[in-house]
C-alpha cells in the first residue's frame, strides 16, 4: 500500500469547496492536475477521469464513486484492467477549521501488486500534482 496526502486551508466555506469539487464541468477551467472530469457527481457513478502531472504524464481511469457526503467528502476508486494489480482510491475530506476557514484534505491511496514496483515513483510528480491542484481549488474558491 502506498499514500499519499496534501493539504490546504482555503478561507469559505465548506459548501463552496463541494460545489467546486462535483461541479466536473468546469474542471478544465481550472484544474491543471484533473484537465477533465466526466460523469455523473453521485454515489455509485462511474467516471472518466483525465489527469496530467505537473511532469507531463497523462493517463485517464474510470473510477466509480464510493462515497458522496455532501459539503464532507468525495471519494472515487479506480481498478487497473486486472483488479488488484495496481487499484487507486482518490479522497477529498472537507473540515470546516473556523467560521470561513475550511480544510481541505486530498490524498490517495494505492494498492496491489504493482504498488511494490511503482510506489515510490509516484511520490514527488504526484504530490507535487496534488499541491497544484490544492492551489487552483484555493483560488477558485477565494476569488470566484
Amino acid at each position: 500500500m502506498k499514500t499519499i496526502e496534501t493539504q490546504i486551508l482555503v478561507n469559505c466555506t465548506p459548501e463552496k469547496i463541494w460545489n467546486i469539487l462535483i461541479n466536473f464541468d468546469e474542471y478544465e477551467l481550472w484544474n491543471p492536475f484533473m484537465t477533465k472530469v466526466v460523469g455523473d457527481a453521485k454515489l455509485g457513478s462511474k467516471i472518466m477521469v483525465k489527469i496530467q502531472t505537473v511532469r507531463g504524464k497523462e493517463r485517464t481511469y474510470y473510477p466509480i464513486i464510493t462515497k458522496f457526503d455532501i459539503d464532507k467528502e468525495l471519494r472515487w476508486k479506480g481498478k487497473s484492467f486486472l483488479p488488484g494489480i495496481f487499484d487507486g482510491e482518490r479522497i477529498f475530506i472537507i473540515e470546516k477549521s473556523t467560521d470561513n476557514q475550511v480544510s481541505f484534505l486530498h490524498k490517495e491511496i494505492f494498492t496491489g501488486l504493482g504498488v511494490k514496483f511503482v510506489g515510490d515513483k509516484l511520490d514527488e510528480d504526484l504530490k507535487e500534482s496534488f499541491d497544484k491542484m490544492n492551489m487552483a481549488l484555493k483560488t477558485r474558491a477565494e476569488n470566484f
